[in-house]
């Protein structure tokens, strides 16, 4: 798919920009349980994620993702029909219960308590959707260079441990096609047990070889820093963070007086900023040709900026909207604003640069 926003030669999109749009995407599916919204939220990022996916190894992972997520639902269903709290008014059938010290197993199902479970586990798979369509989109090792010199050595474990998932993929695709040319040909669970062994360890092998190559050329070392300059970084970072969770908890509740909601958040945030400029004084780095931050980074960490203020402002202005109404059980509502800013969050798919071919840069 073209790019409406062209550019002299092809390149990445920002690695924080893609972040940037799939937390906001991930915001706006957590902040409802309306089956059409998580639906249309995990279209627009399989949607984006085909548009400008490259060929890396990472960027074929949403598949699993995607699939992590589907299993999450039915076991979230299966929760429910074994141990869960069986309520609702529509009898569907009356499966033979065991009572238990405190639980009940089995017992009567009703298809409100079902669609209740269904949804909380798209939900939860929507989120996972969310955080698969950037780890397919962004290149990690790129990501990397963005990080805070503060926060550089824990940037590298982060980096080798997102790269698991699409080694994994990448690894289940060698080892399938080593098979074939071999004449081991087969799918299925009869497969899984002689392809899991060396898919897994092809996985780590490859993980622990980024792991040294990453540590010979000096990612995760810093300098020596003064006993002051530690002090001072911890106590900003600290405060900041406890601030931070104070201001949150004040935004939740809605008895919290109102200074302890968005001014401590804000100011919170702020200590954590400078927190992390003054630890990441004593890390020297240099990038060569670093990734630039553009009008399609504007737009792409926008779009999904703006998903998830629309979502969160229909929750917040008509609550009903953005939920499944069981009692009684009734279709979905499909909010317009709602559904405008998950759409708004498909625009990286037209104005995002395609990723240039592999080898190319």
């Amino acid at each position: 798919m073209p790019s409406l926003l062209p550019t002299a030669l092809p390149r990445h999109l920002h690695p924080v920009a893609w972040w940037v749009w799939a937390v906001g995407l991930a915001v706006a599916c957590s902040g409802t349980t309306n089956p059409l919204l998580l639906l249309l939220a995990v279209s627009v990022a399989a949607l984006v994620v085909a548009a400008r996916r490259g060929s890396s190894p990472w960027a074929r992972a949403f598949r699993l993702y995607l699939l992590l997520g589907a299993w999450i639902v039915v076991l979230r269903v299966l929760l429910h029909v074994l141990v869960g709290y069986k309520v609702g008014q529509t009898r569907l059938y009356t499966l033979p219960s065991v009572d238990l010290p405190g639980i009940t197993l089995l017992g009567p199902l009703y298809l409100e308590g079902l669609l209740a479970a269904a949804v909380e586990g798209l939900r939860l798979a929507s989120l996972i959707a969310c955080i698969g369509a950037a780890n397919a989109l962004a290149n990690p090792k790129r990501l990397l260079r963005a990080l805070p010199g503060a926060l550089h050595e824990i940037g590298t474990a982060v980096v080798i441990s997102v790269t698991v998932a699409p080694q994994l993929a990448d690894s289940v695709h060698r080892v399938r096609r080593a098979r074939v040319l071999r004449g081991e040909g087969g799918r299925g669970l009869r497969s899984v047990g002689r392809v899991a062994l060396p898919v897994l360890q092809d996985t780590l092998d490859r993980s622990l070889l980024l792991a040294s190559a990453m540590d010979s050329r000096g990612y995760g070392r810093r300098p020596e820093q003064a006993a002051r300059a530690r002090r001072l970084t911890g106590a900003l970072t600290l405060t900041g963070l406890l601030g931070a969770a104070v201001g949150t908890y004040g935004l939740l509740d809605a008895t919290a007086p109102a200074a302890v909601g968005l001014p401590m958040l804000a100011a919170g945030v702020v200590l954590c900023g400078v927190g992390l400029a003054v630890g990441g004084r004593a890390v020297q780095r240099t990038a060569y040709r670093p990734d630039p931050w553009a009008w399609p980074e504007w737009l792409v960490a926008g779009s999904g900026i703006l998903a998830a203020v629309l979502v969160l402002l229909v929750a917040h202005r008509q609550p009903s909207a953005v939920v499944l109404p069981l009692a009684p059980l009734r279709p979905p509502a499909l909010p317009l604003l709602a559904v405008v800013g998950l759409l708004a969050a498909a625009l990286p798919a037209f104005v995002a640069p395609a990723p240039p071919v592999r080898g190319t840069r």
